[in-house]
């Protein structure tokens, strides 16, 4: 499996009568963390608006686009990125790049920074926060990118992307001005929705690879389980801290209903007895509704693609893709869709991938699965892909 070089954050919000006053940030330290490409392509596979058709054709040209530009190294060496190609591309598929990098990594990375467990937590991200897709968050201002279906409780996650051209890949210092205000903008966040918990990854592309900063809440239940295993360079950085600006009194989020949600799900206001109970059942129903969502647009998927074989007795289809968009291929990967969801032990399926160099890159997550390999290397046979993950 592939790596990222990331630094960890645990920050603490300093609330007032206002809601949050100040962020006071510390490092915990930095390394390696394993992120399997196969995980990032998974990710991003369902990354559109679900309450529309997923058409196969756009779903196909944006992987193959990621795979121009994203690499994997042999054996376990950093993911890889294109930057003579990304720089030469206009910026709105230079964002698209960083965004989609972002949004891979920072759910690949999570899932082994906090071993979440299989079977006690959702690993689905459904990617609903910035639409009409459910109606327990507001529809205006800030809205992180992902929402994670954990045992604790649901965590939203908010994932940016952006290319450095710096020798010092993860800046040095108190963060960055942009990472500062978008914590302050979560933090509010937060406050409006019942103190929701969240976190924050920001993942910087450059010639040395895939680099990610992740900021951690401490009171966050969801983090409880952090790793830290893989430190390789204990945090060194001063402790930083930094004010929020005041909110405008006569702001008020509004909460709007939506067709999957109904007024009875929305969450009472803030500060009134019994809220945090009401917006936690609030967004699980969110949560599942929008799982409900997702399950429709596979199916839908499914019944569009050829037949690959079974896997613990369930069809499964897909197609290989090339990412050939900005030159010739330097990966393919396979996308297969289960005709139902197969209980899958996703700290055994890391771990596997993790430990031995010779391995598929391949992941499974609820239906969607991919495997990605180098476009000169042969396609494995349908029983070898079925041998790996079911080990």
């Amino acid at each position: 499996m592939n790596s990222v070089r990331a630094r960890v954050w645990r920050f603490t919000v300093e609330w007032g009568s206002a809601g949050a006053e100040a962020v006071h940030a510390v490092e915990i330290g930095q390394g390696p963390l394993p992120v399997s490409l196969a995980a990032v392509v998974n990710i991003n596979a369902l990354a559109c608006d679900l309450r529309k058709t997923v058409d196969q054709r756009v779903r196909d040209h944006e992987i193959s686009l990621l795979l121009s530009y994203i690499t994997s190294s042999p054996g376990t060496g950093a993911l890889g990125v294109d930057c003579s190609a990304l720089d030469s591309s206009s910026g709105h598929i230079r964002r698209f790049v960083s965004e989609c990098t972002g949004l891979g990594v920072m759910t690949a990375a999570s899932e082994t920074l906090f071993d979440w467990k299989p079977g006690a937590n959702g690993l689905s991200s459904f990617d609903v926060l910035p639409g009409k897709l459910v109606g327990t968050y507001a529809k205006k201002g800030v809205r992180p990118d992902l929402l994670y279906d954990l045992a604790a409780g649901p965590l939203a996650g908010e994932a940016r992307g952006r290319r450095r051209d710096h020798e010092q890949m993860l800046p040095a210092g108190q963060g960055t001005p942009p990472q500062r205000a978008r914590l302050e903008k979560l933090a509010q966040w937060s406050v409006d929705h019942n103190e929701h918990a969240y976190f924050m990854s920001w993942v910087w592309l450059g010639t040395g690879g895939v680099y990610v900063d992740i900021f951690l809440p401490d009171d966050s239940p969801a983090t409880a389980g952090l790793k830290t295993g893989w430190i390789e360079v204990p945090g060194s950085a001063q402790p930083w801290r930094f004010r929020v600006p005041r909110p405008d009194s006569r702001r008020r989020t509004v909460l709007e209903p939506d067709s999957l949600a109904s007024r009875a799900d929305s969450a009472p206001e803030s500060g009134s007895e019994g809220s945090a109970h009401a917006a936690g059942a609030s967004a699980e129903t969110a949560v599942s509704r929008a799982a409900e969502a997702v399950e429709e647009a596979m199916s839908q998927s499914f019944a569009r693609e050829d037949t690959l074989g079974t896997f613990s007795g369930v069809e499964v289809r897909g197609r290989w893709i090339r990412g050939d968009v900005v030159g010739p291929a330097h990966h393919e990967v396979l996308l297969g869709v289960l005709g139902e969801r197969v209980p899958v032990d996703h700290r055994a399926q890391r771990r596997r991938l993790a430990s031995q160099t010779d391995r598929l890159d391949v992941f499974l997550e609820g239906r969607l699965l991919a495997l990605v390999k180098p476009v000169d290397s042969p396609r494995p046979s349908w029983d070898r892909i079925r041998s790996e993950l079911l080990e």
